[in-house]
C-alpha cells in the first residue's frame, strides 16, 4: 500500500478537518456545513471538492440540494495505512522487549552470584 497522500493532504486543512467532523453526525447540506465557519459557502464548496477527490466525502443530489456525507473509502485507506504503521511499531517494540528479556541484565547476574552459598 502506498502512502495515502491525497487523504492526508485533504485533512491537513483545519477547515476540511472541521467539515469532516461535522459530517460525523450525519449527512449535511453545504449551508449546514458552512454555518458558523469563518469562510464563505463557495470556499466550503471548494473544500468539499478536495475532500471528495480524496474520497473522504461523497455528494448526493436531492433536487437542488447537495447533500454531503462521509465516504468510508478514503477513511478505510487511512485506517489501513495507520494500522500497518501501528502494527509495525508494536511488533518492533515487542521484539525489543523480548530481546531485553532474553539478555541477562548485569545487575541480575550480580544478584545471582551474591546469593550463591
Amino acid at each position: 500500500m502506498s502512502y495515502p497522500t491525497d487523504e492526508l493532504l485533504a485533512l491537513a486543512s483545519e477547515t476540511r478537518a472541521t467539515i469532516l467532523q461535522r459530517l460525523e453526525a450525519g449527512p449535511r447540506t453545504v449551508g449546514e456545513i458552512a454555518q458558523g465557519l469563518p469562510v464563505s459557502r463557495p470556499a466550503i464548496s471548494q473544500h468539499l471538492r478536495i475532500l471528495e477527490q480524496a474520497k473522504l466525502v461523497t455528494e448526493e443530489y436531492q433536487g437542488t440540494r447537495h447533500i454531503y456525507r462521509i465516504d468510508p473509502t478514503g477513511l478505510a485507506t487511512l485506517r489501513t495505512w495507520l494500522d500497518r504503521f501501528w502494527t509495525r511499531s508494536l511488533d518492533a517494540f515487542a521484539a525489543e522487549v523480548e530481546r531485553q528479556n532474553q539478555t541477562p541484565h548485569p545487575s541480575h547476574a550480580k544478584q545471582r552470584r551474591a546469593s550463591r552459598p
